[in-house]
């Protein structure tokens, strides 16, 4: 069995779990952007369309 200290060195080098989080960081990013930019294109549409109907007659 591995003492406490060899354990502790061994966790401390272990690097496995490093890429994951980097692509959940990324991929966190990306859906950012995404919702960012659809929410801005969406008030664009929904004013365009505003002014559409207030065209038309009631």
């Amino acid at each position: 069995m591995k003492s406490l200290i060899a354990l502790s060195r061994d966790f401390r080098r272990d690097d496995r779990g490093a890429t994951a989080i980097e692509y959940c960081m990324i991929a966190a990013a990306i859906s950012l952007a995404i919702v960012t930019s659809i929410t801005t294109i969406g008030a664009s549409v929904l004013g365009f369309f505003q002014q559409a109907a207030a065209g038309f007659p009631s």
